[in-house]
């Protein structure tokens, strides 16, 4: 019996330690769907989806009423685009909550990704009415007024926007695009220039990018135009568009043979396309190339018979071969289309 008693401490002293460690795990197992749910957040946050959505699914599967889960869900779907995966998720978080800021909110941006402008604009609005301090909101919103070209009803938006935080880059982008779009070239370039600076080397909004290069282009910043096409292109070097672009930026800047070998490859991609090969001809021409630039310009006129640019070009080329008689009837027919530089051409060099 004394032996007995003697073995009970040692024994409590091995069980105890065991005890304990058991009650904190099942407080942790508890709150799993909470951890879950916040390390989802955090590769949402660094653009992880595939993970992001496998964190949340486990949560909601401890948690089924986890109206959060499924709104963090349909947030991921919006950004990967799997827009009906993310109205099913929106729809079991309403139903769990049916005045849920949240829900109404992802719903306001479903709408507008999937061009129902009319159905965004009363949801993004009645979104408001339960939270007017949302930067993501403001942003939505003043997409809206963009695209509907009310763009300083839109600027304002984006000021109240910047309230919250002067640095969100998705405000700052859209100033930009909406600052292009107001021919205001000058701040466009401004607001871009900041976020480029402060947006991720990890990942870059190219766009940014584009639109800076074209207002670059209008203000006659060629040398830069042409650097923000370089790393717009790095990252689509088979878009036609930019190609033909960043070939117009270095026929101002000089590069001829620069702004051939990038039309040359624009064409190879579109054949048809007849500001290639007007762009193309006045490089070939600025080389002194005019039997080469001449074929150029006559091609850009069968694709486009009213090409008025094309015809102001291929007349400086024959004036440059000599060909006055040639010339003149090119400005006389880009006259004819309305070409404003045209007639004071034929007062300066057709008219003695």
């Amino acid at each position: 019996m004394n032996g007995i008693s003697r073995l009970i401490p040692a024994i409590l002293f091995c069980f105890l330690p065991f005890c304990s460690f058991s009650q904190k795990d099942t407080s942790k197992i508890k709150n799993g769907e909470v951890d879950l749910y916040k390390s989802a957040c955090k590769l949402v946050d660094s653009a992880k989806y595939k993970d992001a959505i496998i964190l949340l699914k486990k949560a909601i599967k401890i948690k089924p009423d986890y109206a959060e889960a499924y709104n963090k869900m349909a947030l991921v779907k919006l950004k990967t685009q799997d827009y009906k995966g993310a109205e099913k998720d929106i729809q079991a978080a309403f139903k769990i909550a049916p005045d849920n800021y949240e829900s109404q909110k992802l719903m306001g941006i479903l709408y507008y990704e999937t061009k129902k402008y009319k159905e965004a604009k009363a949801t993004l609005d009645s979104a408001a009415a339960l939270n007017s301090d949302d930067i993501e909101l403001y942003y939505y919103q003043a997409k809206l007024m963009y695209d509907g070209k009310a763009y300083k009803a839109a600027l304002d938006k984006c000021s109240d926007a910047q309230e919250l935080n002067p640095k969100y880059l998705d405000i700052l982008f859209l100033k930009g695009d909406i600052r292009f779009a107001m021919k205001d070239y000058a701040y466009c370039i401004k607001e871009l220039t900041e976020a480029i600076k402060l947006m991720p080397v990890t990942n870059p909004n190219y766009h940014a990018y584009q639109v800076r290069a074209k207002a670059r282009f209008e203000i006659g910043d060629f040398k830069n135009a042409v650097n923000d096409w370089n790393v717009y292109i790095e990252a689509y070097p088979d878009e036609e568009g930019a190609l033909v672009a960043r070939g117009a930026c270095k026929i101002e800047t000089g590069d001829n043979t620069g702004a051939i070998v990038d039309l040359d490859a624009a064409i190879k991609l579109n054949p048809k396309n007849p500001v290639s090969y007007n762009y193309r001809g006045v490089a070939k021409g600025e080389s002194r190339q005019f039997v080469e630039a001449l074929k150029d310009f006559d091609y850009a006129i069968k694709l486009k018979f009213d090409y008025a640019g094309a015809f102001v070009n291929r007349a400086a080329v024959k004036f440059a071969s000599k060909d006055k008689r040639g010339a003149c009837d090119d400005l006389n027919k880009a006259d004819s289309l309305g070409d404003e530089m045209a007639i004071k051409l034929i007062d300066t060099y057709c008219k003695h």
